[in-house]
């Protein structure tokens, strides 16, 4: 399985365009945004996405829209979210990352918020931060996206510049 994982859009719709195109070359399966203007993606017709919303949008504070996602893909536990840890702006229903995490009820944390793309691996728990698709960013990380590939056992993680589409990160994973 194939996922395409885009975050912090923030209205660049050509640059959401581009990393989507990329995207679908390379065959991905699905597509995953993790806040902060995560309607952009229905802005460019892309309408099988599962997505999150950020932790100033609006839809945010609204019960019947999903903060947080934990989905299984190809075997792996996900967790979809804005952001890493829990937040003041969160729902008292709402899931708590660090308990997911310190449980290892997960397997895999998407996550954005920071604009910093990381692929890194703690306490066999894999992080995952495509970045951000804004032109320019005050932390001074240029436009990226990113794409996993999954089997029931093992994972390649890559991250994208979107200048030129050459890899920025890449790692490879093992189910634990």
């Amino acid at each position: 399985m194939k996922l395409g994982v885009l975050s912090d859009t923030h209205k660049h719709i050509v640059n959401l365009s581009n990393a989507v195109r990329q995207l679908k070359e390379i065959g991905v399966d699905k597509f995953i945004h993790l806040g902060d203007d995560y309607t952009d993606i229905d802005e460019i017709g892309e309408r099988d996405a599962l997505c999150v919303p950020g932790i100033f949008s609006d839809a945010y504070q609204n019960k019947n829209i999903r903060n947080r996602i934990v989905e299984n893909f190809a075997g792996w536990r996900f967790l979809l979210t804005h952001t890493l840890t829990s937040h003041h702006n969160d729902l008292p229903d709402d899931l708590r990352p660090e308990s997911l995490i310190d449980t290892q009820q997960i397997h895999v944390v998407l996550y954005g918020h920071t604009h910093v793309p990381e692929i890194r691996e703690e306490r066999g728990v894999i992080f995952f931060n495509p970045g951000h698709l804004k032109n320019e960013d005050k932390r001074g990380f240029p436009p990226t996206f990113g794409h996993l590939e999954l089997t029931i056992d093992k994972m390649l993680a890559r991250i994208y510049r979107l200048r030129d589409y050459s890899i920025l990160i890449e790692a490879k994973f093992r189910k634990r």
